[in-house]
């Protein structure tokens, strides 16, 4: 890719009554003031940036193709670092089609997927962290991930990375400074003071990459998974808090045979539910294969619904409470420790108010689970669905994160971080058995070369390639 000649795309979707063309590179403004007649009779070189010019485009025949708006940035202080021209005309496929091609030929070329933001990565606008904000930053469909996206395109990240490198770079000149005077067996760095500044850094990354289970879900949405026994109703509610007849809803036991997933956004945060098949005892291999992926999707799951018919706990000849808890128990609670369990008690309205107080005295001695951690509800009608969702929201833990937490959702950090970490806890390993400084210097120099990669410091062209082509073209 020649990051060096002028290139030009169409930045905005089409269907729009606006579109806007992009024009970056030396020769961004010379090229646009070609095929541009301002009403003003004044060059684009000598117009002052950050203002706009009102004009037409004018094609090969002297023709005006169209009334348009023009902006003027001087480099460096632009998107990319270099001269940029933004054409803002309307928004008509041929119009847009027609300024490329004039613009084309002029000598601009067509812009690859992203080449603008890794122009202004590579002229230093941003490092590479906050670049791939970016293309979060578009992507987002959600408040939760558009505000982590705008935190780190903003340098959050960044600044957190930054003090935990000054800090390595400290520890890594004294002791190389020592290996400078190995033959006088001296030292400059203090090696309790040494252990503690690791044992600081350690805390620091190994909350950032624990932070990762939570930006990933955030980002592609946190997953809940619906289980319980046959005919309680999971699909039922998965139907209701989607608003549509996703799943398939049958009196006859064993309907759901597999998990069934979809997405939708609560109050700016977005959920992934997952719908399982009924937990039972059955010979239906099929249906057996189903109930086992249930389990391994609980080990995926942030939340876990769990559903219980309430009306089938009081009419007699039906299983007892402590028997349908008794699976719940055994097999689910030891998967639940990092976990959010809910208990939902479906089918309310079928029961008297009485009869509930037994059934959740009955809940909570047999499986422990507190009552702020059940709710009553009746999917078919819709009952409380609303206050579901509002203990979605308190169980996702959102309520914990602020403005300024740094929260890793990339998974290319996550691995940086992990071996980051790797490499630190080594530090302190070392410096605990009293090895020599030069070990000790080179797991250091090995924790900074993760955390530069993060930011970009320390990269290959395989890898920007590789991030970049994610991007829209005109972006």
């Amino acid at each position: 890719m020649n990051l060096h000649d002028t290139i030009c795309a169409i930045s905005t979707a089409q269907g729009g009554a606006i579109g806007m063309i992009r024009v970056s590179g030396p020769d961004a403004i010379t090229a646009t003031d070609k095929i541009f007649k301002p009403v003003r009779n004044i060059k684009l070189a000598d117009a002052k940036p950050y203002t706009l010019l009102y004009g037409n485009i004018i094609d090969e025949n002297s023709s005006v193709l169209d009334e348009v708006m023009v902006s003027v940035f001087h480099a460096p202080h632009s998107y990319t670092g270099e001269n940029s021209a933004e054409i803002t005309c309307h928004g008509s496929a041929y119009i847009l089609q027609r300024v490329i091609e004039l613009l084309a030929k002029e000598g601009c070329r067509i812009a690859r997927p992203g080449e603008y933001t890794q122009r202004a990565f590579l002229n230093g606008k941003m490092d590479l962290s906050q670049a791939e904000a970016v293309a979060d930053l578009i992507a987002s469909s959600n408040a939760a991930n558009h505000r982590l996206a705008m935190n780190q395109m903003r340098g959050g990240f960044s600044k957190e990375l930054r003090r935990l490198r000054d800090q390595l770079l400290e520890m890594t000149s004294l002791l190389e400074l020592e290996l400078d005077f190995s033959e006088e067996d001296v030292e400059f760095a203090d090696r309790t003071k040494l252990l503690e500044l690791s044992e600081e850094i350690e805390r620091v990354i190994s909350r950032l990459t624990d932070s990762f289970r939570l930006g990933n879900a955030l980002k592609n949405g946190i997953p809940v998974v619906i289980i319980g026994e046959t005919n309680v109703g999971k699909s039922t509610l998965l139907n209701q808090l989607l608003h549509e007849d996703k799943a398939i809803v049958s009196d006859v036991h064993g309907t759901t045979r597999d998990t069934i997933e979809d997405t939708i956004t609560i109050q700016g945060t977005t959920f992934r539910f997952i719908d399982t098949a009924g937990i039972r005892t059955t010979a239906d291999i099929v249906e057996n294969i189903g109930i086992e992926r249930t389990f391994s999707k609980i080990k995926e799951a942030e939340i876990i619904l769990w559903i219980i018919d309430a009306s089938q706990l009081i009419n007699k000849g039906n299983r007892t409470a402590s028997e349908q808890v008794e699976t719940v128990k055994n097999r689910i609670l030891p998967l639940c420790e990092d976990k959010s369990l809910i208990c939902v008690l479906n089918k309310c309205d079928l029961i008297h108010d009485d009869e509930l107080h037994t059934i959740y005295r009955q809940i909570y001695s047999d499986s422990g689970i507190n009552e702020n951690e059940t709710i009553r509800i009746s999917a078919k009608n819709g009952d409380n669905i609303t206050a579901l969702e509002n203990m979605l929201l308190d169980a996702s833990r959102l309520t914990e994160v602020s403005d300024t937490d740094i929260i890793v959702t990339n998974l290319r950090h996550a691995e940086a971080l992990t071996q980051a970490l790797d490499a630190i806890r080594s530090v302190q390993t070392a410096l605990t058995s009293r090895l020599s400084g030069d070990l000790i210097s080179e797991d250091l120099r090995l924790c900074l070369h993760h955390l530069a990669e993060i930011v970009g410091e320390v990269s290959t062209d395989e890898i920007l390639g590789t991030i970049f082509s994610r991007f829209c073209i005109g972006k």
